[in-house]
């Protein structure tokens, strides 16, 4: 609680790496409900602008060593959660 949590996410593509990559995180409550997505990727960093990780999400990868992972800072409890990336790299999925 209170400290930056690393979401770790590495891939592998049998494509080259280009602009068109996408990295998608995805975040569900522990009390379950909705996915939301809560942080996009295609060429540079999104987080989401609304949501309860807004200002909070800082983008830590590098796509060009396989890398897609993000940092939550200011953890609480009520974090918990089911958090989900998804990279595409047409054509590779």
């Amino acid at each position: 609680v209170g400290q930056p949590v690393l979401l770790k996410c590495s891939f592998k593509s049998s494509s080259p790496i280009t602009q068109s990559l996408l990295v998608d995180w995805t975040y569900r409550p522990l009390s379950g409900g909705q996915m939301e997505t809560i942080f996009h990727y295609q060429a540079i960093p999104h987080p989401s602008p609304a949501g309860k990780f807004k200002d909070r999400i800082s983008w830590v990868g590098n796509v060009a060593n396989g890398d897609a992972s993000i940092a939550i800072q200011s953890a609480v409890l009520s974090d918990n959660g089911t958090f989900i990336c998804s990279v595409k790299n047409p054509p590779d999925v």
